[in-house]
């Protein structure tokens, strides 16, 4: 496909359109909604300083952290001395001052937490991944059902990005041709450790290195991926199958530091990689979608299309094969899918939140979407602790009513 005429037909950087949506998107104009904050780790902070930045939409009414330090730290975002402390989550849902709740805790406390926000009548904002296993999904899918009044959004933020809003545009309208293969990664070379004042924190505080806290590399960061794939070609895998282990530090942690799992989504004829490593930084962040017309390579906040050459063969020998396609390090050419990066996809989220929370909507991100890459990432782990190869059962695809 020439360049000129992707643009025309994709509409890569027509973006009149584009601005007036954001605008209008941005300047949603209502009564600030009271959020109650549960979980003031490196997460929830992070939550807090983008709700801080929405003072329009948002107002912070209570903080909850069962580590006093934690709650020091969170006290200083708000600068409100009407902010309510709690130590107790259960205690935050009887505050009459909080509209909804954001769930930024370790992932074997999602559930638990999320399921006293509904019994108490609040909206949900539900980091991910949703929950730590597939019986607390499909619970969470249930107790949602009968309080159909309350938002139950799940932070997998990608959902609200302009940008992956173009991408899964581009792919539907076919400017990839037919996509074959998902190639993504987030490294990072580190221990992936949090300081610990004090020995006996230590598995409060590094909780993503424990099994009984933690869905690992899989859950904190792959997730997001997944969950962009299942989204934009409105499918999920049939067949998982994973590999990995301790290879990098010998510290004592028990999920792994070093991860490939392999999807294979059946009805849409697609393989999907997905891999993390502490070990190596180079990659960062790489996310690309190949299909016979094109790939796309994303980052978080800026993506290029690159089209396919032709490929016919020419009369030329490449390694050892007469007629071989000659294999090319020139990436250039591509076209930016965006003119300008985006924001921090949590800022996208939160405003949707507050639209949604106000109009009554289901978020793009809710309990059923968020459920299905909750499944996902608990049959990977499941492939990928017990050595085995799992399968998606009929069970798993909640639907609306």
């Amino acid at each position: 496909m020439e360049r000129r005429s992707f643009i025309k037909s994709a509409g890569l950087l027509t973006s009149g359109a584009l601005l007036s949506d954001l605008q209008s998107f941005a300047g949603y104009q209502s009564s600030a909604i009271k959020i109650g904050v549960v979980g003031c780790g490196d997460r929830g902070k992070g939550m807090m300083h983008v709700i801080q930045s929405l003072k329009d939409k948002f107002r912070i009414t209570a903080i909850c952290d069962v580590l006093d330090f934690r709650l020091d730290e969170a006290r200083k975002i708000t600068k409100e001395a009407k902010v309510s402390a709690y130590k107790d989550y259960r205690r935050l849902m009887d505050d009459q001052n909080v509209d909804a709740i954001v769930v930024a805790v370790p992932l074997n406390l999602h559930f638990p937490v999320a399921e006293a926000a509904l019994q108490a009548g609040k909206h949900l904002y539900l980091e991910k991944t949703m929950t730590f296993d597939i019986p607390q999904a499909l619970k969470l899918v249930e107790l949602s059902k009968h309080r159909p009044k309350q938002v139950v959004q799940i932070g997998h933020q990608y959902r609200y990005s302009p940008l992956y809003y173009k991408v899964k545009d581009i792919i539907k309208n076919g400017a990839l041709g037919k996509v074959n293969q998902i190639d993504c990664r987030w490294d990072r070379n580190g221990t992936w450790r949090r300081p610990v004042p004090d020995p006996s924190l230590e598995r409060q505080i590094n909780w993503r290195m424990y099994k009984e806290y933690s869905g690992g590399l899989v859950a904190e960061l792959l997730s997001h991926q997944i969950d962009f794939i299942n989204w934009a070609f409105d499918t999920h895998p049939a067949e998982f199958q994973s590999t990995g282990g301790i290879d990098i530090f010998k510290d004592g942690r028990e999920t792994y530091d070093n991860v490939q799992v392999m999807f294979r989504y059946a009805d849409a004829g697609i393989i999907g990689n997905f891999g993390s490593t502490c070990g190596n930084a180079y990659d960062g962040y790489l996310f690309k979608i190949k299909g016979t017309k094109g790939t796309i390579s994303l980052l978080t906040d800026k993506g290029v299309f690159y089209p396919e050459k032709n490929t016919a063969p020419k009369n030329q020998i490449v390694d050892g094969v007469t007629g071989a396609s000659k294999i090319s390090w020139n990436k250039e050419g591509g076209t930016p899918i965006l003119p300008e990066p985006t924001k921090d996809g949590t800022w996208y989220a939160l405003i949707d939140f507050h639209k949604a929370v106000q109009s009554g909507q289901l978020p793009d991100s809710n309990v059923y979407t968020g459920a299905r890459t909750a499944i996902c990432v608990h049959l990977a782990n499941q492939a990928l602790y017990n050595k085995e190869i799992t399968y998606w059962k009929k069970e798993y695809s909640v639907q609306p009513s």
